[in-house]
């Protein structure tokens, strides 16, 4: 797995070096937030009761993705969903209190951070060129 996501990332950088273009860090923004509803931004909802212009402006600017679904009612299963790339129901059924014991894996966010070393790496590789 390592070495296929490598080599798909190796030859992203060769191809965007090859055609001139200058390096630039994606611009992506995740906005995760706690009982906010469809209607609450003002940009779905002209009627919302909440003044929301500087989501607003981000949402005309960018890109909307409005069909999502969480895997459970509650934050905890979804974050650790969002984070691990997997449902929680791999690991824990239950909600997850506030002294209970932590439930993200060492394993998997060990590999995140390998991840992002590498990434690290491939942009420093072709910001030499």
């Amino acid at each position: 797995m390592k070495k296929i996501l490598a080599a798909i990332l190796s030859l992203c950088a060769i191809t965007s070096h090859a055609m001139g273009a200058a390096p630039t860090r994606p611009n992506i923004v995740i906005l995760y937030a706690d009982d906010m509803g469809y209607g609450d931004l003002g940009v779905q909802n002209p009627e919302s009761k909440i003044p929301t212009p500087h989501l607003d402006r981000l949402a005309t600017e960018g890109t909307r993705f409005t069909d999502a679904h969480s895997s459970s009612g509650i934050c905890t299963p979804s974050r650790y969903a969002l984070l691990h790339g997997r449902y929680h129901w791999r690991k824990f059924h239950a909600i997850v209190n506030s002294f209970d014991q932590p439930i993200l894996d060492a394993e998997r966010t060990d590999k995140v951070h390998e991840l992002s070393i590498l990434l690290e790496q491939l942009r420093a590789k072709s910001q030499m060129r």
